[in-house]
């Protein structure tokens, strides 16, 4: 290998011509053995190949580093969406996700998602068994792009489950889902050994299933959790019910604090999708490989635009026929562009940018859908992460069943083997879509469900009455930056007054309407 012979000091040309000096002679001439054109081929491909790894681990470090950046959307759109009592804590759990995932990711996560990586063996294995804690991985670069994916997949879940869930519970969980949840979904789908890889010796009916960036592998992994998460944890207190516990008619709005760090969290997104979706590449310097990545970078664009437009316009039409006067949501707009988004990353590289414009659309208008089910079915989300994330995942999973084409296919695989229903295609590739759906719920909710029952009945996942109306930021964190308009007394006057502290714990909140004036300051919800 040329990294064997190359210095701080070397060429590229002077380690390819000390890799081949056993063909040439110390005078210059070229051995016997072989004739100048050949040993002129040696030296262009020994060249070209050290140049294309360079561009290719360039490309991977920008690529990484925009998803990685990604951290800071989902922290500020976190941030913004919660009340100014919770803000470090949103903060701090964002954080902590990209630290939780990168230490899962490198001890065993990377060894169960890629271990023993052969696109040559035929077999298929359920899990990784090598490489934990990147023993015998040479390419780290590969590493560095995969850790950022599983570190998304976690932050998904931080604002399903803000203003109300414990530290202890957010450590155990981010662990869990980037070391070992996470991991498998991976391989069954990205790595050559997985039942549903398409690139496999023999792929799942002879096609696979196809997800370019992540809409089936990061997106419907984290929206599943982030589902399954907010329904055992319960709403915020005074969100749906009374402190009687009686169903409030009308479910009482918990406005974030900062629409602007809202839109800057989602510009933040979408910026760093270019990375996530044309990253997911893995090599710019191969055959057709900046055709790929330019259509990539379009359809992102294309999808998350057409979105926007579809859930601000489908909501203003609903206010308009239920109350008269239609409204132009901001945060439908925001949250409808991420749906996009998520919509068109598994299907970025497959489909002409016509059907990424159609994709957006369906997925502005499916995200509004799910957002007014989630009120009615009174499962809280805080940041709508489970509309956004798990049900488009699942429809930018089936869209590519529908509109692959095969010219796409061919130049992002090298082979086709089905395409797209709409495109002509005898619906094998669908099936296998729909079967890659079906695994991705079931393996979250096999696994989770159970985890967060655990945590539950060990104590560790809700927070209690008097730190979920304080704030968190005030118990965690031992907070004093907070405004006093925006807490009750019991975080102003601190943790030492006990007995206050202790009637907020029986209490199971306090509707603000119907609140004695010298207690709406108090129970602030």
């Amino acid at each position: 290998m040329i990294s064997a012979v190359i210095t701080s000091e070397t060429t590229v040309y002077e380690a390819c011509k000390a890799l081949y000096a056993d063909t040439i002679n110390d005078n210059g001439d070229y051995a016997s053995s072989s004739s100048q054109s050949d040993q002129l081929d040696y030296m262009l491909q020994c060249i070209g190949t050290s140049n294309a790894k360079s561009i290719d681990v360039f490309f991977l470090i920008y690529a990484s580093s925009l998803v990685f950046f990604m951290q800071a959307g989902f922290a500020m759109l976190c941030a913004g969406c919660v009340q100014l009592k919770n803000v470090q804590n949103s903060m701090l759990k964002n954080l902590l996700d990209a630290c939780g995932a990168a230490l899962g990711f490198y001890s065993v996560g990377y060894a169960f998602a890629y271990g023993g990586l052969d696109y040559n063996d035929p077999s298929k294995t359920f899990i990784g068994t090598t490489n934990f804690f990147l023993v015998g991985v040479d390419d780290l670069m590969f590493w560095l792009f995969q850790f950022a994916f599983a570190a998304s997949a976690a932050t998904i879940v931080a604002g399903t489950l803000a203003e109300r869930c414990q530290m202890a519970a957010y450590l155990c969980y981010s662990f869990a889902l980037t070391g070992f949840v996470y991991p498998v979904v991976a391989h069954a789908v990205w790595s050559p050994q997985g039942f549903l890889n398409a690139e496999a010796v023999t792929p799942m009916w002879g096609v696979g299933a196809l997800d370019f960036a992540g809409s089936l592998v990061v997106h419907l992994t984290g929206g599943s959790t982030a589902l399954i998460a907010t329904y055992l944890l319960g709403p915020r207190r005074g969100r749906f019910y009374d402190h009687r516990g009686t169903p409030l008619q009308t479910p009482k709005e918990f406005p974030g604090h900062s629409v602007a760090l809202q839109m800057l969290g989602t510009f933040i997104l979408w910026f760093g999708w270019y990375g996530f979706n044309t990253g997911s590449a893995i090599t710019i310097t191969g055959p057709y490989k900046d055709q790929v990545v330019s259509l990539v970078a379009v359809n992102t664009t294309l999808a998350a635009a057409s979105a926007c437009v579809a859930a601000m316009s489908a909501n203003y039409i609903y206010d308009e026929r239920k109350t008269g006067e239609g409204t132009f949501s901001l945060t439908y707009a925001m949250n409808g562009t991420l749906g996009g988004l998520v919509s068109i990353t598994g299907a970025c590289g497959f489909v002409e940018p016509w059907a990424a414009v159609i994709i957006g659309l369906v997925a502005g208008l499916i995200y509004l859908t799910m957002s007014k089910l989630l009120v009615r079915m009174r499962i809280d989300d805080a940041v709508d992460a489970v509309p956004v994330h798990m049900t488009n995942g699942i429809w930018g999973t089936i869209a590519t069943g529908l509109f692959a084409n095969s010219k796409r296919i061919k130049l992002a695989y090298g082979k086709v083997n089905d395409v797209g229903v709409f495109m002509g295609g005898d619906g094998r590739l669908l099936g296998c879509q729909c079967c890659g759906v079906l695994f991705v719920v079931g393996w979250v909710t096999l696994i989770m469900f159970p985890f967060f029952c655990v945590l539950n009945y060990m104590g560790w996942f809700r927070a209690s009455a008097s730190d979920e109306v304080e704030g968190l930021d005030s118990s965690y964190h031992c907070s004093t930056l907070l405004l006093n308009s925006q807490v009750g007394p019991a975080a102003r006057y601190g943790k030492n007054n006990q007995q206050l502290r202790r009637s907020l714990d029986t209490m199971e909140g306090v509707e603000e309407n119907t609140s004695p004036p010298q207690q709406r300051h108090i129970i602030q919800l």
